[in-house]
């Protein structure tokens, strides 16, 4: 199984791209290598099921199938019903992540498809280039500065998560994930993380781990529930703290910007506490762990303009 993919960051709010990028017969405004569209049978463009049949500029006719459409998380994919490269079981999405730290937004683009031996390589790289890099480098031209549509809502009411934090830091997926996943090293890019180890001497990748550190004057255990090189990610929760939360669970997770080598990362928790509490927690969280973590890694590693 091939896979295509292409990132970027765009300059303009999550909403302001989605309203562009949702209309699955929408390509010829803002993607010029698509000459014309339109959708078969009359249907509309949001009905999972529908069908695009389009040109490309060399004369090529594709048609694609609408898989899925998700308006509370940004995302769709679709597949092949007339391909346009000689591979078979394609399926495509691209999904859409707001960046909080400043209002830009995280934009990536996949297919997965199988390709015959003696094409092995080949149009992954066509995909990879040709069709999402050069999609994304339009649609990032056609709507950069672009303001929120009126009356538009983040995450429809459906926020992934108490805390939702994310930023660019301008250095490779791999070497921030190099750092980032070592469970017991956090001490090294967080100012206010002393004393972190790992309890009876545990690896710092071992699942169910659990590093001993104090945030300031408050100790804490936190033990390692998810750890996955495949994805770059991580999750964990806390056995003890001395703020007023319950069933604390948090992770991680890395996304390369392919266009600039860089990394997009968002860090998310949850908990139960009283509604009190959270005015100050949540804030805390966002800006004092998450944040200031991601504003350490820049400092550290960070080797450009993001």
């Amino acid at each position: 199984m091939a896979r295509a993919f292409a990132s970027t960051m765009i300059d303009a709010p999550v909403e302001a791209v989605w309203a562009c990028v949702r209309d699955f017969n929408g390509l010829p405004d803002w993607n010029p290598g698509i000459v014309k569209s339109e959708i078969e049978d009359g249907l509309a463009a949001d009905v999972v099921g529908c069908v695009r049949a389009f040109t490309l500029g060399d004369g090529t006719f594709v048609r694609e199938r609408l898989l899925s459409l998700d308006d509370s998380r940004y995302s769709f994919t679709y597949n092949f019903v007339t391909p346009a490269f000689p591979v078979e079981n394609y399926v495509a999405g691209m999904e859409l992540i707001p960046e909080t730290s400043t209002g830009r937004t995280y934009v990536q683009w996949w297919a997965s498809f199988d390709e015959k031996p003696e094409d092995a390589g080949r149009f992954t790289e066509i995909v990879s280039r040709d069709v999402f890099a050069a999609g994304l480098a339009a649609l990032a031209k056609k709507i950069a500065g672009a303001g929120a549509p009126d009356g538009a809502e983040r995450w429809q009411g459906r926020r992934p998560a108490k805390v939702f934090t994310s930023s660019t830091i301008t250095a490779p997926v791999d070497r921030v994930w190099a750092k980032m996943r070592d469970f017991a090293g956090m001490g090294g890019w967080h100012e206010d993380i002393t004393r972190m180890h790992m309890l009876e001497g545990a690896r710092s990748d071992k699942v169910s781990g659990v590093r001993d550190f104090l945030f300031g004057d408050g100790a804490l255990w936190e033990q390692l529930t998810y750890l996955s090189d495949t994805e770059r990610a991580f999750r964990y929760r806390i056995l003890k703290s001395p703020m007023p939360w319950l069933n604390y669970h948090a992770g991680a997770r890395l996304y390369p910007v392919t266009d600039r080598d860089h990394t997009f990362a968002v860090w998310t928790a949850d908990w139960t506490a009283s509604p009190q509490d959270d005015l100050e927690l949540i804030p805390n969280v966002h800006g004092n762990v998450f944040q200031k973590a991601f504003d350490t890694l820049e400092a550290q590693l960070g080797g450009g303009a993001a």
